[in-house]
């Protein structure tokens, strides 16, 4: 049998094994909306803690995450600081927000805005900046599944085709499943990139430098500006200092407020539950040591591979390793590209009808009739972003840079939300315009990109701006009400 041949069989029979799971998983959940959006709020640590963890390591950390440690070096240790940093302030505001949640019923980011602020409008506001936010990551997971598969069947298949057979299979125990269906496919596909992660991470460096150190040893005398902190940018000059922590806030102020993270909150058993999956999630960063790992051991041994995020592949298919241990890796991939994509295009369909449709079209909805909307939204939103993941030629790094970027502005809002008594829907409605728009005005003009700072940081400063003065500025809200949000 031709070694493709094995790969493919490999492949193929991960997502068997993905599909069984999200089909099965379903079964616990009630058919209600609460159930099918938030799992009836019953994730213990474990499965939290993998659906949180699982949910952040897309396609970009397996493939993109050893593509930087090849191309800038130690800049790619932003990813591991962002990540240890990311969830720090859900254990300060989770707990408030679950609280919320269980009381008055919540199962999205944006109905905690409406409700504290008695505005629509805000809800609608923030549909949109999740939605815009959410597409060109899941085109994104869509390319990466698709090269995946291209890769396997060495051309045979073409990146249209896997990646319709991989998303495929995602929408079809998302449909069925929901969250539930993400939580226990997640934590199956975390524990097997971990697995792979760290057998190819200690395996590579060993085979192809004689171990971890000699491999630093060799970059080190061949290569030092590589292991200079804080690395390289994109066309291979020194990163500056700006650049690399403006990418760390920028990921950390964004990281807990992705709409389909924070909507996680809402699953979980209990409060201590929470808290406990917070303390412990730095630990899921260590996955990505061994993929930086393979990414440095390709510095000297592969020079000159582009694009830089293939290097893992070409690493892979050019050891001539058994055909096994290549689909293996190739199963790794399409897991990260699955447990980005699936909480991604549930949470679409969930703030689209909820925070979008039932808000300014149809509030009196029945809740069967919602979920009903949910599911064949969910589908809806795969499909568009199939569409444009396969024949759009528009750049994703500009949409993702301004995804980030439009995500960090809901920060400020949210701390708002939660803390500021005099905050008004006015001053977080404009502040949300306000911030989004520089993000795209500093990411359009690059005369005023400074020291590379990340545009969204600028934007952030003129949200927290615009939100102050406009909210100082127009009627305070009822004190009784604020003080349900703001104790």
């Amino acid at each position: 049998m031709a070694p493709w041949i094995i790969v493919l069989l490999v492949t193929v029979g991960y997502l068997a094994a993905s599909l069984v799971v999200g089909l099965l998983s379903g079964r616990s959940a009630s058919r209600g909306t609460e159930g099918y959006v938030a799992g009836d709020r019953q994730l213990g640590f474990v499965v939290l803690y993998f659906v949180l963890g699982a949910s952040i390591f897309s396609a970009f950390s397996f493939l993109g995450g050893p593509g930087w440690a090849y191309s800038r070096g130690a800049a790619a240790f932003y990813i591991i600081s962002y990540t240890s940093l990311g969830l720090v302030p859900m254990y300060f505001f989770g707990p408030r927000v679950a609280r919320l949640g269980r009381r008055f019923g919540y199962v999205t980011q944006a109905e905690l805005f409406a409700h504290r602020y008695h505005s629509r409008y805000i809800s609608a506001v923030l549909a949109a900046i999740s939605l815009i936010a959410f597409v060109p990551y899941l085109m994104l997971q869509m390319r990466g599944a698709g090269y995946v598969f291209s890769v396997v069947t060495e051309g045979r298949m073409p990146v249209w085709a896997g990646a319709g057979v991989t998303y495929g299979v995602v929408l079809l125990y998302v449909f069925r499943s929901g969250v539930m269906g993400v939580a226990w496919t997640n934590t199956f596909q975390g524990i097997l990139m971990m697995a792979l992660a760290w057998g190819l991470g200690l395996y590579l460096p060993r085979a192809l430098h004689g171990g971890i150190g000699p491999m630093f040893e060799q970059i080190a005398e061949a290569a030092p500006a590589m292991l200079a902190a804080p690395g390289l940018d994109a066309a291979g000059a020194p990163w500056t200092w700006g650049g690399y922590s403006s990418a760390i806030a920028i990921s950390v102020f964004g990281f807990s407020v992705w709409p389909h993270y924070f909507m996680k909150i809402y699953t979980a058993e209990s409060i201590a539950t929470l808290r406990k999956t917070v303390v412990f999630y730095p630990t899921f960063a260590f996955f990505l040591l061994p993929i930086l790992l393979i990414g440095f051991s390709g510095v000297l041994a592969f020079p000159g591979v582009t694009p830089v995020d293939t290097i893992l592949p070409t690493i892979v298919t050019s050891l001539g390793l058994p055909a096994v241990v290549v689909g293996l890796f190739c199963a790794g991939a399409l897991a990260a590209s699955m447990s980005s994509g699936d909480a991604i295009v549930h949470a679409a369909g969930a703030v689209a009808i909820k925070d979008g449709c039932r808000t300014l079209i149809h509030p009196s909805i029945s809740d069967a009739d919602e979920t009903r909307l949910i599911r064949w939204t969910v589908v809806a939103i795969g499909a568009v972003a199939y569409y444009f993941a396969i024949y759009s030629e528009v750049s994703l790094v500009l949409l993702l840079l301004l995804s980030y970027g439009f995500i960090a502005q809901i920060f400020p809002a949210l701390i708002a939300a939660l803390y500021w008594r005099r905050s008004t829907p006015t001053g977080v409605i404009a502040g949300l315009a306000a911030g989004c728009l520089v993000t795209i005005a500093w990411n359009l003009v690059p005369a005023w990109q400074w020291q590379l700072v990340h545009p969204g940081v600028w934007g952030l400063g003129a949200n927290v701006i615009v939100l102050v003065a406009g909210s100082l500025a127009t009627e305070p809200m009822d004190p009784a009400h604020v003080e349900t949000f703001v104790p």
